[in-house]
């Protein structure tokens, strides 16, 4: 008996069903898991206890950091009232440079203490003392991001016609762009630049403290900070429709130039790093490239870099390497880490120490969030619980773990707290 297109196309989706049901049966066992989940609610009410104490990045630190603060202002939102978050964005604004740029964090003037800070004062705002760790290159795009966040977590707008100076937060925030584009970019490239770094880091390796572009650097193109940037493009036209027609190039163009220079298709990664013309900073035998991002990979997700398929690679490569350094997740900074003696500063050595191979959920957490948007929910509960239990068995939350899971750095680290609150949110979304 011939069949016509019809009956074909019937059988068809009649054999699908078994598959369509089995989709769902597994859809509602891991919903049950994510109701039912024991740390979801402890995290939860950890984060929040954390946030009413104070908008400074944990206890080692006595400044409010704008890449902190841009990760936890969902966090932040739930214990404050909206004057009090448009505060703390405004003081960013008060204190921008005189060429646009965007300081790292700001401290009481009163209170900077023995820290070996270039501080920076503006008259706009004297209460405060600023600081800039100039070899990474997300400040600015840090505090686009947030102002974003602020409008619409609390839907005011009026933020953007505050008048600081001469000069409104919209123009402030795209000054902010255009300094980017006047001091931070490279024309043979078409992308952002930094000082070299490990990853997301703001250490570079040349000397001991290694936070301040000096003579020393070595200039280079990564991916993080260019992600970094495109994100808040992103952010930018969407509040400030009118800034499309500039903006919506550049973001295209280095979008376009991320994947030529950055992605490395047969490897499925990204290289660490394009070297400017002072080359690198490292061995001339040492291959960087055996080097896994997986910071910068999160956020390059995040900004919609990678396709469906290279999303799965790079949270099975992320998962594989993870198993190889023995560490407790997918925080981890990097893969495999930097040779003991590479960087200056004694914080990045011996290997697996702190931003040379620790375990960051600030990060491991954004990368959470952007499984569960891309609908990896399954790898995202799966790697999400080794962060948890860790924020349970050592009762808060930590800067850093070492690559034996041990809690390193500044307590009560709200980065940590705000990446795995939105993502525990981002949890419950999909069950509803």
């Amino acid at each position: 008996m011939k069949l016509n297109k019809y009956w074909i196309v019937l059988i068809i989706l009649i054999l699908a069903i078994p598959c369509q049901s089995q989709s769902l049966k597994v859809t509602d066992k891991l919903a049950e898991k994510i109701k039912t989940d024991e740390y979801f609610p402890f995290v939860k009410s950890k984060a929040l206890e954390v946030m009413k104490a104070g908008f400074n990045a944990g206890d080692g630190y006595r400044e409010v950091w704008i890449r902190d603060y841009n990760t936890f202002i969902e966090l932040a939102a739930q214990v404050n009232d909206k004057a009090v978050l448009k505060e703390n964005l405004l003081v960013f604004f008060r204190m921008q440079g005189e060429d646009g740029n965007i300081i790292d964090g700001f401290t009481p003037a009163e209170k900077i203490g023995a820290v070996n800070y270039d501080f920076i004062y503006s008259k706009l705002e004297p209460r405060y003392a600023g600081h800039k760790n100039t070899v990474e290159t997300d400040q600015e795009s840090s505090l686009i991001q947030a102002v974003y966040k602020y409008i619409q977590l609390t839907g005011d707008k009026t933020i953007l016609d505050e008048k600081i100076g001469d000069k409104t937060v919209s123009e402030r925030l795209e000054w902010s762009m255009d300094f980017l584009m006047n001091n931070r970019f490279n024309q043979k490239y078409g992308l952002i630049i930094g000082a070299t770094t490990a990853d997301w880091g703001d250490v570079q390796p040349e000397h001991g403290w290694g936070v301040a572009l000096d003579a020393n650097t070595h200039p280079a193109i990564d991916i993080y900070d260019n992600a970094m940037f495109i994100i808040a493009l992103n952010d930018l036209m969407e509040i400030l429709p009118d800034t499309k027609v500039k903006w919506g190039k550049i973001r295209d163009r280095i979008a376009e130039n991320s994947r030529k220079y950055l992605w490395d298709a047969k490897n499925q990664k990204f290289i660490p790093h394009i070297y400017l013309e002072k080359g690198s900073p490292f061995p001339a035998d040492f291959d960087e490239n055996k080097i896994y991002y997986f910071g910068g990979t999160a956020i390059a997700i995040e900004a919609g870099l990678l396709n469906k398929k290279e999303i799965k690679n790079s949270i099975d490569e992320m998962i594989k390497r993870v198993k190889q350094a023995g560490a407790g997740s997918i925080g981890l900074t990097l893969y495999p880490p930097y040779p003991e003696g590479f960087f200056a500063n004694k914080g990045m050595n011996p290997v697996y120490s702190y931003q040379n191979g620790g375990d960051w959920t600030w990060f491991g957490g954004r990368m959470i969030q952007q499984l569960i948007k891309n609908g990896f929910v399954q790898e995202a509960y799966e790697q999400v619980q080794p962060m948890l239990k860790r924020v349970k068995d050592n009762n808060g939350f930590y800067e850093w773990y070492s690559v034996d899971n041990k809690p390193r750095g500044s307590g009560t680290f709200r980065g940590e707290a705000g990446v795995l609150f939105t993502a525990i949110k981002m949890f419950e979304e999909v069950v509803k």
